[in-house]
């Protein structure tokens, strides 16, 4: 059984649709990328499936369960952690204040402080600026603390909205190893990335979405060397 699975999913803003009868499933420890151009729809969809934004029809399940029509609140306390696009941190908090509201949905004190530690181990430099207000941060800092921030929820899988968005290269890279390690540590990945030569070469599988529908999926080495999307999305 798939962990999330998308099933017809439609969506409109006002009179336009902007998905159209997507269906896809993301296993358990999976990496699963979705890429295709600006406007694809792709932020969209992980907007419906956390409950920010609510579907015209079509269905969301989580770990066999339907989430479709459930309030975002709930669906963060099932274990779904959503890292947006423009890494969205309260910048007039500091890193630790920031890290802390990412545990709301927990209530024990210990095990919070373990996941700091784990965080911190796992991000130094937020360690060394935990103190600081999130708002002086790089933007490279600032995606750190934002994945930071959906970690100490604990989820069991974890949507990140162009991760990569505006980063230097070096940051890239570092984003992209750390979305290696959240995987190997047993957490499922959903990753939407107009980097699709990074989000391709780190994912299990992926799926290309066009004006709204799924237009290719498969294995992602091989949707690498696939002809129309090097055309299209890996610039050669």
């Amino acid at each position: 059984m798939a962990m999330l699975e998308i099933k017809d999913l439609e969506v409109f803003y006002g009179v336009i649709q902007a998905i159209k009868g997507v269906s896809f499933e993301v296993g358990e420890g999976e990496v699963i990328a979705l890429i295709g151009a600006n406007g694809a729809g792709k932020t969209t969809i992980l907007h419906t499936i956390t409950g920010l934004i609510q579907a015209k029809s079509g269905h969301v399940f989580f770990e066999g369960q339907e989430i479709t029509k459930l309030p975002g609140h709930k669906i963060v306390s099932k274990g779904i952690a959503h890292v947006p696009e423009g890494r969205r941190v309260f910048a007039d908090l500091t890193v630790l204040e920031n890290l802390k509201l990412g545990a709301y949905t927990r209530k024990d004190k210990k095990e919070i402080e373990e996941s700091l530690e784990m965080i911190y181990k796992r991000f130094p430099r937020l360690k060394e600026r935990r103190g600081q207000l999130a708002g002086t941060l790089s933007g490279g800092e600032q995606q750190m603390l934002a994945m930071g921030r959906a970690l100490m929820s604990r989820p069991r899988i974890i949507l990140m909205d162009e991760p990569s968005m505006g980063l230097s290269p070096i940051f890239v890279n570092e984003i992209f190893d750390i979305i290696q390690e959240v995987s190997k540590g047993g957490t499922t990945v959903l990753l939407v990335e107009q980097n699709a030569k990074k989000a391709l070469s780190i994912a299990d599988r992926a799926y290309v979405l066009e004006t709204g529908k799924i237009t290719l999926s498969g294995d992602a080495k091989e949707l690498m060397n696939d002809e129309s999307v090097k055309k299209a999305y890996l610039g050669e």
